[in-house]
């Protein structure tokens, strides 16, 4: 166990205690169900656990203000996969019969398509876009920059900068 462990697990059991009724109840109204709520709920303390470790956020001075600025970002992510997963079932539907993937191949896809997703959600906007555009989208260069309003150049760093990002991927280990 680090140094200051007890003290930190100590920390974050009084910030679940004070705040967890309240930020699932504000969750549930935003997302309309328990589930999801305790879900989301369970997601953003795990991050601030995690951040504490980590020595990446400081004594939290306002918590109920943290807690909601860490859970709108999971909201967000948790309707982004939403609307991937619907856009993916969406497109099985058009398959031919013959060609829809086995219930394990779709599990694959799928969680593939949201490894891709957070990737992405890395980038930031305007690399993403640009990466979008050229790999979904198969623009050129040139028809990016243009519609960007960027230099081909800097299509070109942005285009870099999402293949590095997708080359990280590749190369760290999963468990």
């Amino acid at each position: 166990m680090a140094a200051g462990e007890p003290s930190l697990q100590r920390e974050v059991h009084h910030l679940y205690r004070e705040h967890h009724g309240w930020l699932f109840n504000w969750l549930r109204g935003r997302l309309g169900n328990s589930f999801d709520a305790a879900d989301i709920a369970h997601d953003t303390f795990m991050r601030i656990w995690i951040g504490l470790r980590a020595g990446a956020i400081p004594t939290l001075r306002e918590p109920r203000a943290y807690l909601t600025t860490v859970a709108r970002r999971l909201v967000i992510n948790h309707h982004e996969r939403q609307s991937l997963e619907r856009a993916y079932q969406a497109s099985l539907a058009l398959l031919p019969e013959a060609l829809v993937p086995s219930v394990e191949e779709r599990a694959i896809l799928l969680e593939t398509l949201h490894e891709l997703d957070a990737l992405l959600d890395e980038l930031p906007d305007r690399v993403r876009t640009a990466f979008l555009l050229s790999q979904l989208e198969g623009l050129a260069y040139e028809d990016i920059a243009v519609q960007l309003g960027v230099s081909v150049r800097t299509v070109t760093r942005y285009m870099a900068q999402g293949f590095a990002q997708c080359l990280r991927l590749m190369l760290t280990p999963q468990p």
